[in-house]
């Protein structure tokens, strides 16, 4: 069981990792981001702009054509025109619209129980704010960017809670009993991994109808993808099981008559957290580019839900991908969450390793 010493030598390592630092701000601003869409959202996610597909990403002007300081606005545009073989828009001289902060728009609830016409920004119409253009059927990609993280972002957190419990519990149970339990447990782990992460999902995923509503898609998605990923995990705390059960601690836990579940739930698991604190960080990239994929071919997030696969169906046109990269956005957005995973769990990896904790100690 980790000491107090070990948690704070720990804590000083994961301070020392600039770049770990870095990734849990970047993290944070994206999970915030999401828990306060509504806010942060201009436009609801499936607020249609017909005049306005594909429109690029609407600069913000301080000065206008004279040169004097106006504040931030934007130009109203006129409808897009065809032209080699892209839309384009002409901006309005006389269309000068402020943008504002904190300004009453289209009603919400936040997070389904708040309600509020509140939102972080906005143009005066006829004016439009598209900070990362639109998309073919002429909805903020900006809006729906922030919306489908709440899909995309929490997939990876709810799937890393359920897998890991089962894992823990079934890996933590065929290490200290063995026998059967051990047999049964082992042999289901290797079952599910022979077979490639991605053909088992869309394969668990055929099961169920294509016509399902979308909460019902995200809760079977994230039971999917709990599914799959939980067998790595339950083999390897099955052999952190098999070491600590010998230990002074468990044997002492045993010679004063405390039971099977008592032991693996008071000396036992508690010893295995610092392994699942790093695992769970770096397992959840899987898990966003699990939802990812299903939505990205069709039979995860349907339209018009946001999610950050669904929006980038997008660029799977070429022709779209040429004349409007912006449709890449949620592209990097997944990216940049992945990356900042992978090198907090490095981070965490770092300051957890027993002997920099050794030490830290002297």
């Amino acid at each position: 069981m980790s000491a107090p010493g070990g948690e704070r030598a720990a804590g000083r390592g994961l301070r020392l990792s600039l770049v770990a630092r870095v990734c849990a701000g970047v993290l944070a601003v994206l999970y915030l981001g999401a828990a306060g869409a509504d806010f942060l959202a201009p436009y609801p996610y499936d607020a249609l702009d017909a005049d306005h597909p594909f429109h690029p990403p609407t600069p913000i002007h301080l000065r206008d054509a004279a040169g004097r300081l106006r504040g931030p606005f934007v130009y109203a545009t006129d409808t897009g025109r065809l032209s080699g073989g892209r839309l384009e828009y002409r901006p309005r001289p006389a269309g000068r619209c402020p943008v504002r902060l904190l300004v009453r728009g289209e009603p919400y609830r936040w997070l389904g129980c708040v309600p509020s016409r509140l939102h972080l920004f906005g143009a005066e119409p006829p004016g439009r704010v598209y900070l990362l253009g639109t998309d073919q059927f002429g909805r903020d990609q900006f809006s729906r960017l922030v919306f489908g993280a709440r899909v995309s972002l929490s997939v990876g957190l709810v799937g890393v809670l359920i897998s890991f419990l089962l894992g823990m519990l079934v890996g933590g149970a065929a290490g200290y009993f063995g026998g059967w339990v051990d047999t049964l447990a082992m042999r289901s782990t290797e079952v599910i991994m022979s077979v490639p992460a991605l053909y088992l999902i869309l394969a668990l995923r055929a099961v169920f109808p294509i016509t399902l509503p979308s909460p019902q898609v995200y809760l079977l998605t994230v039971v999917i993808l709990a599914c799959v990923y939980w067998a790595s995990l339950a083999r390897v705390v099955r052999g952190m099981v098999l070491s600590l059960r010998t230990r002074e601690y468990v044997l002492a836990a045993r010679a004063v008559g405390a039971g099977p579940l008592r032991i693996l739930a008071r000396h036992v698991l508690p010893n295995t957290f610092s392994f699942l604190v790093v695992a769970a960080t770096v397992s959840v990239p899987g898990y966003i580019l699990g939802e990812v994929a299903l939505s990205y071919l069709g039979v995860g997030i349907q339209e018009p839900y946001a999610s950050w696969g669904n929006m980038l169906r997008q660029a799977q046109n070429v022709s779209y991908l040429q004349s409007y990269p912006w449709v890449l956005a949620p592209g990097v957005a997944i990216f940049v969450a992945v990356m900042a995973f992978n090198f907090l769990g490095d981070g965490l990896r770092d300051a957890l390793d027993p002997r920099r904790v050794a030490e830290a100690r002297r």
